[in-house]
């Protein structure tokens, strides 16, 4: 019942003007976002992909280059982050912690790992116009540039940063902050949604320790077996809580027949739960992939022996 009232006042706060109490970025009367220093990073992303894409299937083929498959996979991850970050849920989610736990699931399980699978480096740079590719594939390459992305696309930072995010940010003085400074709530968003894609980016494409798929492919069970343990407790943390973590979060639950207290808790097995299948259910893909790739370099073993 408290998720189809959720999108009972989600779909009203649509249809009907409404007040937005004074938070920056929101139009009074819609209670959409138009933060422009959110809207401008995605445009100028969703523009770069367009243009770089148009232009490397031009010389290179339809689907080369940058699949079907990654082109729709952007797509949908750029609209539910857009979404997340300028529809109602955003307005929403500071006034009750259950929208604004949904909020950042979208980011981090959802728009993140469907933006790092479109692999957008490619198509971007094909954006930019042909004189200037090769200078900025040089800049790339720089060791100023190169070390710091080694370091920080290794396996363990990456899970380590993610991770830190997440729980930094559930600190009650920090989330506290967030939800009074909008500067504060922006660096939040970016930071979760930043640190995810790099998470993500790292299991799909990074290479691990090694060039070794196989490898790879064992590190990124272990990443995302570390992430469920950890966002599970944290999740567990604020379900079984008997206090109020962030006293202003839960302005609306009476809305849904809830105290702030349940509110709450709602939020946090939304984390425990929705978020851990999630992973798990990757971490399974990954363990799938990892066992087929072994039993296939044993095929020629078997045969060598026979």
């Amino acid at each position: 019942m408290p998720a189809l009232s959720l999108l009972a006042l989600l779909l009203s706060l649509v249809a009907a003007p409404a007040m937005a109490h004074g938070i920056s970025g929101v139009d009074p009367g819609s209670l959409w976002s138009f933060d422009p220093w959110l809207l401008a990073p995605l445009y100028a992303v969703g523009t770069a992909f367009y243009v770089g894409t148009q232009r490397l299937w031009r010389h290179a083929g339809g689907g080369r280059g940058v699949n079907f498959r990654q082109v729709g996979a952007f797509w949908a991850g750029w609209l539910i982050v857009a979404l997340a970050l300028t529809s109602p849920l955003h307005w929403l989610g500071e006034r009750l912690f259950t929208a604004h736990m949904v909020e950042h699931e979208l980011l981090m399980i959802v728009g993140a790992p469907l933006t790092a699978y479109a692999r957008i480096n490619g198509p971007v740079m094909w954006s930019l116009p042909a004189s200037l590719r090769p200078a900025v594939g040089r800049c790339l390459n720089w060791p100023g540039v190169a070390r710091p992305w080694a370091l920080v696309s290794h396996p363990v930072s990456a899970t380590a940063m993610h991770g830190l995010a997440l729980w930094v940010w559930h600190a009650p003085p920090l989330y506290a902050w967030a939800l009074e400074n909008t500067a504060v709530h922006r660096l939040q968003h970016i930071s979760f949604f930043a640190t995810a894609l790099l998470f993500w980016w790292m299991l799909l494409h990074g290479r691990g320790l090694g060039r070794s798929v196989r490898l790879r492919d064992g590190i990124a069970v272990a990443c995302l077996f570390v992430t469920v343990l950890h966002s599970g407790v944290l999740g567990a943390l604020l379900t079984l809580s008997t206090r109020i973590w962030i006293p202003g979060q839960g302005a609306l639950a009476g809305e849904f027949g809830l105290s702030p207290l349940e509110d709450q808790q709602l939020a946090g097995i939304l984390m425990w739960v929705p978020m851990g299948i999630l992973y798990t259910g990757a971490a399974l893909f990954f363990a799938y992939r990892w066992l087929i790739t072994i039993d296939a370099s044993r095929v020629p073993m078997v045969r060598h022996a026979g």
